[in-house]
């Protein structure tokens, strides 16, 4: 298959020589043509030797990508040739209008030779795929042509050769399967937003019958062995449930696909039950009138609330069993159903087999490779005001183009978000914020499309404050920590919980915030936020996922499970409490909004969102709408007061240092700025004379040699070595990966500071270790030099020579590998892994009771530093990727036993 892709003709189609000369070394496996307008494009693709593939430029003077794409789709001779779209970052906007003129794919300047490598070689694959099947159908074609008699075993043949078990890549980690003989359509992987990735491939499309307009898409889910993979969560299939169950219809009465055949979930029993738990506390939240008393709500109003949510699902709450089927695969084969079986052949991957034929799929992400987003958002920067409104999503869970409905809110130099969907790290990132410097977030409820970012969030090195009214924290608790198969009380260990009271001003460190609750088939409340300016009070409105008037007049009466008609009408008021700016669900339906609703609504300014869809006329006269990244200030004043957060950091950093002596040192130092793709700083180059201290956005550290990539916070320092004249032992470069503010010191100014409060040796004494620490999968990232200074104080070094076993013992310790290699071994030696330098192991000491049958053995001489890990759990971040590593060695160590 490599020799064949490696003799495909692929026409780059650019007006730019840089490109061109670009996309040649890229590509220089293969046959490569050029051609500099869409004129000559055309020529060569009407050409004897037509490329198998057009890299093609939307940005091109005279006949630009678009008509190019357009007249080679009209013309049959050049209708089939794969078209990938070349545009930069601001034109992504545009990439619907490319993939509906017939585009398959898009890539994006500046280039990335690894992205560019894959998509290119998946479409080639794909049409030499297309091109066997072809030469298959011709010769089939010529048997049946001889041999009548065998017709219907040979048409039987080529339908199971031409769809039976074909897979095609959806996103990263995601796949498409299907078996159209028997109607299966299996979706392998459901990380965040992945409905909407199903979508924009063409995987999902809106179908008629009967004259019934509906969705088509999967109807099987294979879920990931591992739950977390590269810190996102792999497994997150209420979406994909949501749209087979009810816009494919598989629920609905009297539905034309409605033929009795549930939605089936397939994978370890582990994550099977996990998800089917996730789901059912997604879709309800609490479940019982005393789950709600439990959360401090008197019996009156919990049983209203019940009420509420029984209407809702028009009846009694349904085990998740009622759903969904669910099938466990092991090593051996089991049957889904009409002959499709599966069987796991190693963790996260899996072999499906039909008719005797069979293919495999693959679902572990390589190192450094993500989830990817469902849109491009481009990059922004803004200036930081008292008290202001930043918008970072107006669509919903089904929008292709849009993150759904959420706020960040910026206060006194404090940074807070309101909800967390999926992307939510990308958001940032776009935004120019760095986790680190999010205060906390103010959440509405728990459907994924504002929950499932929650992860991103952990990537922090300091626990973000939660803040929630209680009935809604305890409802995220529950379907989080069921997703993760944990203890509820461990929510608190990722987040700093700040429970909220309903109908009263919170007083959120000079935020005031009031909860209003609103009925949803899961706990939801609307937030309504306040700030005092001088004298009067400027106000911001959140009112995600509340409900339309007629839906909750249908829920008043007099009978038993009817709401009263006072406690609705006081939810009706609430809703048109006004505001200075309010933003409005209006989804439609029956749990979202309806713009007609707020006809009356005295706010001051009032955004419509929430939807998937172009507001209608009618609701651009009711309100108006926004986009990402748009920012409305409510109370001016700048609060970019990046110096003072820098003496701040200091003074923690520099114990015992006066703070006017932090003061002196950093007036003079410039603060200043990079655009998102700038190159920082590369180390062994002439960049010396300065040493850099991040205060915004991020940076990341890059080293090629050893596939690092870590993402780095508010209080990192870059080029610290040359204040000692040391050959660097980091090696790669930092970047910055979003719009970042940076205070730059002078070498010689810092060197004096040091020398001045005898802090010279301390920093060099730590150095080595921080280092080190800095070029770690589980330290690198999100870590300040504060946080590292601190666990290097504690370190412990020993040594190992090769072939002795280390005894971990059972203590809540880490043991890091600073330079050797360790094997974890099986009881009877067998080798299961191999722990390399900046690897660790023994984090199954703080995560299981259960006796490790494991044994780590030397395999030459080891340093290894051990970490006491009681000390660092409060580190979100550092917690969270020692729960990957547990669950990742523990699927290794079960399937040792089966």
């Amino acid at each position: 298959m490599a020799e064949l892709l490696q003799k495909s003709r692929i026409l780059i189609v650019d007006d730019q020589k840089t490109n061109i000369d670009i996309l040649k070394d890229i590509l220089a496996d293969y046959d490569r043509r050029i051609a500099l307008n869409g004129k000559q494009a055309l020529k060569i693709a009407n050409s004897d030797s037509p490329p198998d593939l057009i890299l093609l430029d939307i940005m091109m003077p005279g006949m630009d990508g678009y008509e190019v794409c357009k007249r080679l789709k009209e013309d049959k001779k050049t209708q089939d040739i794969a078209i990938i779209f070349v545009t930069a970052k601001k034109e992504a906007m545009d990439e619907k209008m490319g993939f509906d003129l017939g585009a398959v794919d898009y890539v994006t300047k500046p280039f990335n030779p690894a992205i560019i490598k894959r998509r290119v070689q998946t479409q080639l694959e794909l049409k030499q795929h297309r091109d066997n099947l072809q030469a298959l159908v011709n010769e089939k074609t010529e048997q049946l042509s001889q041999k009548v008699e065998a017709l219907e075993h040979t048409e039987i043949a080529l339908r199971d050769s031409m769809q039976n078990l074909l897979v095609s890549r959806v996103a990263n980690g995601v796949f498409w399967l299907q078996i159209p003989e028997v109607e299966m359509y299996i979706l392998c992987g459901c990380p965040g937003e992945v409905v909407k990735h199903l979508m924009r491939k063409g995987f999902i499309n809106t179908v008629e019958k009967d004259g019934v307009v509906f969705e088509n898409g999967p109807n099987v889910i294979l879920l990931s062995d591992l739950l977390v993979q590269n810190g996102d969560f792999a497994n997150l299939s209420e979406f994909p449930v949501l749209q087979m169950l009810y816009r494919q219809g598989m629920i609905l009465p009297g539905h034309p696909n409605n033929n009795g055949s549930k939605p089936m979930l397939i994978g370890s029993s582990t994550q099977v039950q996990a998800q089917m738990e996730y789901i059912h506390r997604g879709k309800h939240g609490l479940v019982s009138k005393e789950e709600f008393m439990a959360c401090g709500i008197d019996e009156v109003t919990a049983q209203n609330m019940m009420n509420i949510k029984l209407k809702f699902t028009f009846g009694p709450i349904q085990p998740p069993q009622s759903l969904l089927d669910t099938l466990v695969i092991d090593e051996k084969a089991v049957e889904i159903r009409d002959g499709v079986t599966v069987a796991r052949i190693g963790v996260n991957r899996f072999q499906f087999s039909y008719r005797g034929n069979s293919t495999k799929v693959d679902l572990n992400l390589p190192e450094n490779i993500d989830y990817e987003p469902a849109y491009m958002l481009g990059y922004h920067h803004f200036n930081r005001q008292f008290f202001s409104v930043l918008h970072t999503g107006e669509g919903d869970g089904w929008d292709i183009n849009r993150r759904s409905m959420s706020s960040i809110i910026t206060h006194n130099g404090r940074i807070y978000l309101i909800d967390a969907g999926p992307g939510i790290f990308q958001a940032l990132t776009a935004l120019g914020i760095n986790i680190s410097e999010v205060e906390g977030i103010f959440h509405t409820h728990g459907h994924d499309d504002h929950f499932a970012g929650l992860p991103a969030l952990i990537h922090s090195d300091h626990r973000l404050k939660y803040f929630a009214t209680t009935p809604v924290r305890v409802a995220v608790a529950k379907k989080f920590t069921a997703l993760m198969s944990l203890k509820e009380e461990k929510f608190g260990q990722f987040f700093d919980i700040c429970d909220l009271n309903y109908d009263i001003w919170n007083n959120c460190q000079g935020l005031e915030v009031m909860p209003i609750y609103s009925p949803h088939p899961t706990e939801t409340t609307l937030l309504k936020f306040r700030v005092k300016d001088k004298e009067a009070y400027k106000s911001y409105a959140h009112w995600a996922d509340l409900s339309s008037f007629k839906v909750l007049d249908q829920m008043v009466g007099d009978g038993i499970g009817d709401v009263p008609v006072e406690f609705m009408e006081k939810v009706k008021q609430d809703y048109l409490q006004p505001a200075d700016l309010k933003k409005v669900d209006i989804g439609g339906g029956q749990i979202h909004g309806l713009a007609e609703d707020f006809i009356g609504d005295n706010s001051n300014s009032l955004i419509l969102s929430h939807c998937e869809r172009d507001l209608t006329i009618k609701e651009k006269e009711i309100g108006s709408d926004t986009y990402f990244g748009a920012m409305d200030v409510l109370i001016p004043g700048n609060y970019s007061d990046f110096q003072q957060q820098a003496t701040d950091f200091l003074e923690k950093f520099f114990k015992g240092v006066e703070a006017s002596q932090i003061v002196s040192l950093i007036d003079g130092c410039p603060i200043v700025e990079f655009k998102a793709g700038t190159l920082i700083y590369r180390f062994n180059h002439d960049n010396t004379q300065y040493v850099y201290m991040i205060l915004t956005g991020t940076v990341t550290y890059l080293d090629s040699s050893s596939g690092i990539s870590n993402n780095l916070s508010f209080g990192s320092f870059i080029g610290v070595h040359n204040l000692f004249n040391q050959q660097p032992m980091l090696i790669g470069a930092f970047r910055a990966s979003s719009h970042c503010t940076i205070l730059r010191f002078s070498t010689q100014t810092l060197l004096e500071f040091l020398e001045k409060n005898d802090l010279l040796n301390y920093m060099s004494e730590t150095l080595e270790k921080t280092w080190f620490l800095r070029k770690t999968w589980l330290f690198g990232e999100q870590t300040t030099f504060l946080s590292l200074g601190a666990i290097v104080q504690t370190i412990k070094k020993v040594s190992h020579d090769a072939g002795s076993e280390i005894i971990v013992g059972n203590e809540a310790k880490i043991w890091l590998v600073k330079d050797g290699e360790v094997d974890i071994c099986s009881p009877q030696g067998e080798i299961l892994e191999r722990v390399q330098a900046g690897s660790f192991f023994g984090e199954h000491n703080y995560f299981s009771n259960a006796e490790n049958p494991l044994v780590f053995k030397a395999k030459q001489y080891v340093e290894l530093y051990i970490i006491d890990l009681e000390n660092y759990l409060d580190i979100p971040i550092v917690h969270w990727k020692m729960l990957e590593i547990f669950e990742k060695r523990k699927k290794f160590t079960a399937m040792l036993h089966q």
